[in-house]
This record gives C-alpha cells, sequence and structure tokens, in this order.
C-alpha cells in the first residue's frame, strides 16, 4: 500500500454500526420534540387561603401582617391582598415539596419601589418582610425564577 493510500485510508472515518446511528437519531428525535414552542402544562393550584393565610391582621403596635404560600403550583395563595397605607409584614411560607422560590416586588412597577425581598425559599421554608407603604395603588410582586409561569400578584395600597 502507497502512502498515499494510506492518509487516504486514514482520512476516512469508519461508518458507525447501524443500531448507534439508531440511538443517536432517537435521542436527536427526543431532544427536538423538547423544543417545541407549546406552553407548558402547569400543575392546577389546590391551596386555598385559610387559618393563618391570606388574612391581612393588624397587630396591637398597628402593624399589618398577611401570610401568603407557594408550591409546587407556581402560585401564591393568596395572589391578591389589600392593606392600608402604614407597616405592612409579608411572611412568605414555601409549601412546595420540590421546587424553590422567591418574593419581590416587580422593579420598576407600582407608584414607588418596595426594595425589601425574599431571596430563596427552599421547599418548607418560610420568611418575613416588613415595610412602610405611604403612597395608594397596585404594587405587583413576583417570584422572579417562574415569571414566565405566571407566578405573580398584586398587592393593593388603599387611599386614606
Amino acid at each position: 500500500m502507497s502512502a498515499a493510500q494510506a492518509r487516504a485510508r486514514a482520512r476516512r472515518s469508519p461508518r458507525p454500526p447501524a443500531p448507534v446511528l439508531l440511538v443517536v437519531l432517537a435521542l436527536l428525535g427526543v431532544v427536538l420534540a423538547g423544543c417545541s414552542n407549546q406552553q407548558p402544562v402547569l400543575p392546577e393550584a389546590t391551596r386555598t387561603a385559610g387559618g393563618d393565610v391570606g388574612t391581612v391582621t393588624t397587630t396591637a403596635d398597628g402593624v399589618q401582617e398577611i401570610t401568603l404560600t407557594t408550591g409546587d403550583d407556581y402560585v401564591f395563595t393568596p395572589d391578591t391582598f389589600t392593606v392600608e397605607p402604614g407597616t405592612v409584614r409579608v411572611t412568605v411560607r414555601n409549601v412546595a415539596d420540590q421546587l424553590t422560590h422567591n418574593f419581590r416586588f416587580t422593579p420598576d412597577t407600582g407608584p414607588v419601589p418596595i426594595e425589601p425581598a425574599i431571596p430563596v425559599l427552599g421547599p418548607g421554608e418560610e420568611d418575613t418582610i416588613e415595610f412602610e407603604v405611604t403612597e395608594p395603588g397596585e404594587y405587583p410582586f413576583e417570584c422572579s425564577f417562574h415569571i414566565a409561569l405566571g407566578q405573580v400578584g398584586t398587592m393593593t395600597v388603599r387611599a386614606p
């Protein structure tokens, strides 16, 4: 065999066996099927407000308190609540088995910014933030991890 023939043979890649080629093609089909533009099917929200969840109460010193829950269904329960101008304390409880969430007021929305946020809540965790509101209006909030899945809500501050 000449040197030119040896180089030509070395450049040719061997053809993969048929079963390997079939596995590669099947995996490619699965990957491409996952890249569709269809909306994902979200789990149905099954939690309801009740007990210490979803009701705005006022402490003896005038602080308005509310507890929200979030879980594996990508929603806040409740997703809307109303307060008066003054001090507000929001507790968020993650009742999920798997998902991590956060809570923040949507940046650049609402009458004035509300800075306090809950950066990360693992399953079974809860955290509380406290802040002052003086401007009436609607203040959108969100889990910034799951905005595209609709995990949003609104706090309304009534006019005095």
